[in-house]
């Protein structure tokens, strides 16, 4: 799918299967989530977990402040943000071969400064802790391939008229309701995001729809 295409699939369930359906059992791809869990483990070509919500999970941290679980998150705040700027940098520069040099010198800061509070924290940042080192090719995907972005901010973006909809409404009283729901709002988000007016779209599907001689309007670049 196109950076520009957006697809809502509507299911009763959040399940691993509900994944499967959309993405199949072996999507080359790199898939950026957040760190839910029915994304670990999925047969991916590579996983890039959001650092947007990691910052908010080690700001929560940073909050209980007992022990060193304050100056822990804060270690960890002072690198994400770090990340943050060089990736930005990157975005404006192109600059392949000054980010790369950086990420290096990152991903060593980074390794000292998990040994250096690992064994040494409360339950929360722990927690956090274990998931840097079990999950780390999954958090920093993005210092390898600048590509990917180091969250899942576009996404969020897009299910925001989703969310609006369903705490206005209450949600579809019936899951084909629900999937034409999904279906209309694939059709909005992606004109939105390619620029388009949808009851333009709307309009010219209605119109070759109804005329035999007229080729429907594609969403696919």
């Amino acid at each position: 799918m196109a950076k520009d295409e957006r697809l809502f699939h509507a299911a009763d369930t959040r399940s691993r299967a509900e994944l499967e359906t959309m993405l199949g059992n072996d999507f080359a791809g790199v898939l950026s989530s957040d760190d839910f869990s029915v994304y670990n483990g999925c047969q991916v070509g590579a996983q890039q977990k959001c650092c947007a919500h990691l910052r908010r999970h080690f700001k929560k941290v940073f909050s209980i402040g007992r022990g060193n679980n304050t100056p822990c998150a804060e270690a960890f705040l002072t690198l994400i943000d770090e990340a943050f700027r060089e990736h930005r940098v990157w975005r404006e520069t192109k600059d392949f071969t000054t980010y790369i040099n950086w990420a290096e010198g990152f991903k060593e800061r980074l390794l000292l400064t998990w040994q250096t509070w690992q064994g040494k924290v409360g339950y929360a940042a722990g927690l956090l802790l274990k998931s840097l080192r079990e999950k780390a090719e999954q958090w920093w995907y993005f210092l390898d391939h600048p590509e990917v972005p180091p969250d899942n901010n576009l996404a969020e973006r897009s299910l925001r008229l989703a969310v609006t909809k369903r705490k206005v409404s209450g949600g579809s009283r019936s899951m084909a309701r629900f999937k034409q729901t999904a279906n209309l709002l694939s059709v909005i988000q992606t004109c939105r995001f390619q620029a388009r007016s949808a009851m333009a779209f709307f309009r010219q599907t209605l119109s070759a729809h109804s005329c035999d001689f007229s080729s429907p309007p594609s969403l696919i670049p």
